[in-house]
């Protein structure tokens, strides 16, 4: 799930907020920075909210965030992103997947390294892709 985050700041103070979840915001020195910390923030908010027994907001799209009453947006200094919602399910799901061979080695050596399973290193390496083109 993806939730648009409004992201306003310059030089070494960015911050963004996520309307759809009130009270949820990040904060950082650069963009970048203040994306992960809103994406974390996300999922201790999200974590808190299930955990009491509610129920999450429906993410809104950009058409409908700038026409909400709701919603304050200056696009002069302000820009939307998209920020997506991770939630661990407490569970594990076997998948099966192709790769090819050599990838699949260097995989293993780099999860050795690191002290991880295959599976962990992958579930790691997805999490900081999907991270990046949030």
């Amino acid at each position: 799930m993806r939730y648009l985050g409004i992201l306003d700041g310059s030089g070494q103070v960015w911050g963004i907020r996520i309307p759809d979840l009130p009270g949820c915001f990040g904060g950082g020195a650069t963009p970048e920075a203040a994306i992960e910390d809103a994406v974390s923030a996300m999922r201790e908010y999200a974590t808190l909210v299930t955990d009491g027994g509610g129920t999450l907001a429906e993410p809104r799209g950009m058409e409908a965030l700038r026409a909400a009453n709701d919603v304050e947006y200056d696009p002069s200094v302000e820009a939307f992103v998209y920020l997506p919602l991770l939630l661990d399910k407490g569970r594990s799901r076997r998948a099966n997947i192709s790769l090819d061979a050599g990838l699949l080695e260097e995989i293993d050596a780099a999860a050795r390294i690191r002290g991880l399973t295959r599976s962990s290193f992958l579930a790691s390496a997805a999490r900081d892709k999907i991270l990046q083109e949030a």
